[in-house]
């Protein structure tokens, strides 16, 4: 036995039992000595590993590489290797052709798609091809090493979507998100309520130090130093922070927020993330909240003819004012401790109105009622009582003050007044109008708490006097307002309304409605005057939205009317070209690919018949057909949505343009719906516009994709119809033959209702901005014209159907070579080599092909990250051809950008199906770099090649 054929496992088995006699290389024992050793190589290794050997490039390999073969092994070995690997050779030559050359070939991710299972599938791996050289100093022979790292790259694929995803989330937060990396604490990201809370610093990419040195000595820095030196989380609640803002000035800002250690794989803290809230608002309300309540109670404890006292949340007296003692004749230290019921009468108490009085304080801010008390010594007295809750720094409840005024003598001196007056009071106090009660004869006026609501006044604001409150009335309407009251008070009435401008605490003026009520002495003298204000300033600016909205409206269909037809057509094309809106650049870029292709393999075939390598032509032939058809469709698609004309039918096959439409809709309904076609076999023809068909068509699409937010299937049908009298009138249509096509979902579906308003102009259901309400009235009136009609069938939660009915036409449905020549194109000079990074194979195969003929050394990338690991080797690149809409996040400026940062002397081409200025800084070119547009002949790209190289 060989010594290097010892072990090895399966494949040394395999090798020493192939009968190697037959081939050219013959027996194992007179095989070269380089060969050998490399052999032996193989075999005792772990790693994946092979030899191409010889001219024939004959395949060896090992146990490990035996899996990455699948099910090409055990037929691969002492194959020629591109017989083994046919599906990649384009991608497989170039770097074969190298090593054979004697250049090593080192690459970190090759992208391949391979065929190793009975299907295609994307692969990836890391290589290194070796020259391996004879006696004689030649290249005999390859050794490769290689890993494949297909899992890892799409791991990394998943989870670059998912922090993309996150990152998305985060920016949308209505909190305060941003990231930060190492322990210089870096910014990585910042979302919109970060950015605008604080103020656009550019921080991404910056230190916190370096973003905010303002923060110096106020603890920040050193917070996030500890937490990421220990790992633990710190959580912050109403915090001081002082920033510096645009205009030189500093202000405070109060935040709750967490600084939560971002720990790494291997278990280490390698950034911050930091969420939280501003609650400056907040806190400044609450601290106003209890200073207000300090002070109050300061007052309080002053006011000897009030009774004035506080319960906890259970309803016992927590405080007694020297007031209270007054009033009930309790002392502070027997009442002190004890239910407050007994200061109620027993009715009231069996009636639970001490309790109901703290939930009503609790849930409307204010409780206050006049009813009968219970002295100390059992005597009842007749009171005008209140009760407030009271907070705490966190606006938690934590008991109530009550207030209670003895008001018996006043009752029942003035009992009948009073009993008109309470009627009144409590009526108008059921409202959240601004109260207020005119003494006439002091001039005095007395304002309930929601003056300071809803005109936004401060309490030290308010002036308890009629000429306040006359003097705050505009200067246009006061003099009215003022003569009216007056004659009121004289006696016209006792009843005054009026509509008048009150000033507000910003002074700006609100719209009002007031109306009051005049009480009189026996005499008949006016002595008070009580009354509400409601501020009517929403609704009178919600009038006037309205009004202006229905004389817009009015005037628009007044508009319209004459020429309805013409509106119609005009929407009509609205809602197509809005859809083409969506799909041009992509059907542009799409289509120029399909031109290069095209026109490249047609130049390949003038090149390889000229040169009598037939063998090729077939495979230009199929690349070239391939590509001509798909530009075909989107032609047809294109030309079908630029149509701007009125109806212009023709006879129509409907099943063959419903065919023609579905990569149209599939791109427009989106990834999430699945489209579905039943044709109808032997199909009549119908005589209707099919631009305007194809528009309807889509719309209907559209629909039924947003009737199914979670995805779904839309199924479009086509059937013939013979309609009898009855079935042919309940459509509104002649009784003949009609072919039917329907678009059906599972999605929502729709009431009786909207089924019945469906084809209203302007009727939707769709949100504000997202719908005009014209699309199905536009299908209607389309269908009408065309002598058939619309239908709709639905049921909520089940789906809906649609069809439109269209007559028969008795008759038959309707039913560019390019040339280039190609001259003697300028060859590369010894070692030259190009890297073309294109995400359309067809092209990257020419453009590869060009290359390799001219004598340049091609390396192809399918993206953008895929050509930048190559840049980053240490392969020698003379030039870089890349597409510039390419996949994966890189396009293809970034990646010459990248590139140059690299290698700055790199000459850079790019070819583009799109508009130059649109993906190339608005046509800006660095010296070096040239621009192509697809389609582009293989003989100009070789002169440009030429031109850039010597450039």
């Amino acid at each position: 036995m060989l010594s290097f054929l010892i072990d090895g496992g399966q494949m040394g088995a395999a090798i020493r039992a192939y009968d190697w006699s037959d081939t050219a290389l013959g027996v194992p024992a007179e095989w070269p000595t380089p060969l050998k050793t490399v052999v032996g190589i193989v075999l005792g290794s772990n790693q994946p590993m092979f030899v191409v050997w010889g001219a024939a490039q004959t395949l060896f390999y090992n146990d490990a590489y035996a899996a990455i073969l699948a099910d090409k092994h055990p037929h691969a070995l002492g194959r020629p290797f591109m017989q083994v690997w046919a599906e990649i050779e384009a991608d497989l030559t170039p770097i074969v052709r190298q090593a054979y050359g004697g250049l090593p070939v080192h690459m970190d991710d090759i992208t391949l798609m391979m065929n190793r299972r009975g299907y295609v599938e994307e692969a990836h791996f890391a290589f290194s091809y070796t020259p391996v050289r004879g006696k004689a100093g030649t290249v005999e022979g390859v050794f490769c090493a290689c890993t494949e790292i297909t899992d890892q790259i799409l791991a990394e694929r998943r989870r670059a979507a998912d922090t993309r995803r996150q990152r998305r989330l985060f920016e949308q937060a209505p909190g305060f998100i941003t990231i930060l990396q190492g322990p210089g604490h870096i910014f990585e990201f910042a979302n919109a309520t970060y950015r605008r809370l604080f103020g656009n610093r550019e921080f991404v990419g910056r230190t916190v130090r370096e973003a905010f040195p303002e923060l110096a000595g106020q603890g920040f820095y050193e917070l996030l130093d500890r937490v990421y030196q220990t790992g633990e989380r710190f959580v912050a609640h109403h915090i001081p922070l002082v920033l510096e803002v645009e205009d030189g000035s500093r202000e405070e800002r109060i935040l709750d927020f967490i600084y939560e250690p971002i720990v790494g794989d291997a278990g280490h803290v390698t950034g911050i993330f930091v969420e939280g809230q501003d609650v400056t608002a907040t806190h400044r309300v609450q601290t106003e909240l209890r200073e207000s309540e300090e002070r109050n109670r300061r007052i309080v404890e002053g006011v000897k003819d009030h009774s004035i006292f506080t319960v906890d949340t259970r309803n016992w007296v927590m405080d007694w004012t020297p007031g209270a003692e007054t009033v009930f004749g309790w002392s502070a230290d027997e009442i002190r401790g004890r239910s407050v019921d007994i200061l109620y009468t027993p009715e009231d108490r069996a009636a639970g109105i001490p309790t109901h009085e703290l939930t009503r304080a609790r849930d409307e801010g204010c409780a206050s009622d006049e009813r009968w008390h219970v002295r100390r010594d059992g005597s009842r007295f007749f009171a005008n009582g209140s009760v407030r809750p009271l907070h705490d720094a966190q606006g938690a409840i934590t008991g109530f003050i009550k207030i209670v005024r003895d008001e018996t003598e006043r009752r029942g001196a003035e009992a009948a007044l009073r009993e008109t007056e309470q009627r009144y009071r409590l009526a108008a106090k059921a409202t959240n109008d601004a109260i207020w009660d005119w003494d006439l004869a002091s001039n005095c006026v007395e304002w309930n708490e929601a003056v300071r609501v809803l005109f936004g006044y401060a309490e030290d604001e308010i002036e308890p006097t009629g000429d306040w409150w006359i003097g705050n009335i505009h200067p246009d309407d006061r003099e009215r307002v003022d003569a009216d009251i007056h004659a009121v008070i004289a006696g016209a009435d006792d009843h005054w309304t009026s509509e008048y401008r009150f000033r507000r605490g910003d002074g700006s003026f609100a719209d009002v409605f007031d109306r009051g009520h005049v009480f009189r002495n026996e005499e008949g003298a006016a002595i008070r005057m009580i009354g509400a204000m409601l501020d009517l300033t929403e609704r009178k600016s919600a009038e006037k939205a309205l009004r202006e909205l229905n004389e817009t409206l009015e005037v628009r269909v007044a508009e319209r009317t004459a020429d309805l037809m013409a509106a119609q057509d005009a929407l009509r094309q609205a809602q197509k070209m809005e859809a083409v809106g969506q799909l041009t650049g992509g059907l542009a870029h799409d289509f120029n690919n399909l031109l290069t292709g095209i026109s490249g393999s047609l130049e390949m075939m003038q090149i390889r018949i000229a040169q009598g390598r037939t063998a090729d032509v077939e495979r230009y032939v199929g690349a070239a057909q391939g590509a001509a058809k798909r530009a075909a469709a989107l032609t047809h698609r294109l030309l079908a949505f630029s149509r701007r004309q009125t109806l212009a039918p023709k006879p129509t096959n409907v099943n063959h343009l419903v065919s023609g439409m579905e990569d149209l809709i599939r791109r427009t309904v989106g990834p999430l719906v699945d489209v579905e076609t039943v044709n109808a076999a032997g199909l009549w023809p119908s005589l209707i516009d099919p631009s305007q068909l194809e528009n309807a068509i889509l719309n209907l699409c559209i629909n039924a994709r947003d009737a199914m937010p979670q995805g779904g299937t839309i199924t479009i049908e086509t059937c013939n119809r013979w309609m009898d009298q009855r079935m042919a009138a309940e459509r509104g249509l002649d009784p003949g033959q009609y072919i039917f096509l329907c678009v059906s979902d599972k999605g929502t579906g729709m009431t009786p209702e909207v089924i019945a308003r469906a084809f209203d102009p302007f009727f939707t259901t769709k949100p504000i901005g997202e719908g005009t309400g014209l699309g199905l009235s536009m299908i209607y009136g389309f269908a009408k014209q065309s002598g058939g009609s619309v239908a709709i069938y639905s049921e909520v939660d089940q789906g809906t159907m649609v069809c439109v009915y269209l007559p028969r036409h008795q008759g038959e449905a309707d039913t560019t070579d390019i040339a280039a020549e190609t001259g003697a194109a300028p060859r590369a000079e010894a070692g030259e080599t190009v890297l073309v990074v294109d995400d359309e194979p067809t092209v990257r195969m020419l453009v590869a092909e060009v290359l390799t003929d001219l004598g340049y050394t091609a390396i192809e990338a399918a993206d953008g990250a895929a050509g930048l690991k190559v840049i980053n080797s240490d392969l020698r690149i003379d030039l870089l051809i890349t597409d510039v809409g390419l996949p994966g996040g890189l396009n293809g400026r970034q990646v010459a950008d990248a590139a140059r940062v690299v290698r700055p002397d790199l000459k850079v081409l790019f070819i583009t199906g799109y508009a130059e200025n649109a993906v190339l800084s608005h046509g800006h070119l660095d010296p070096g770099m040239h621009v192509l547009t697809k389609p582009f002949g293989m003989d100009i790209l070789a002169t440009r090649i030429r031109d850039l190289i010597e450039g």
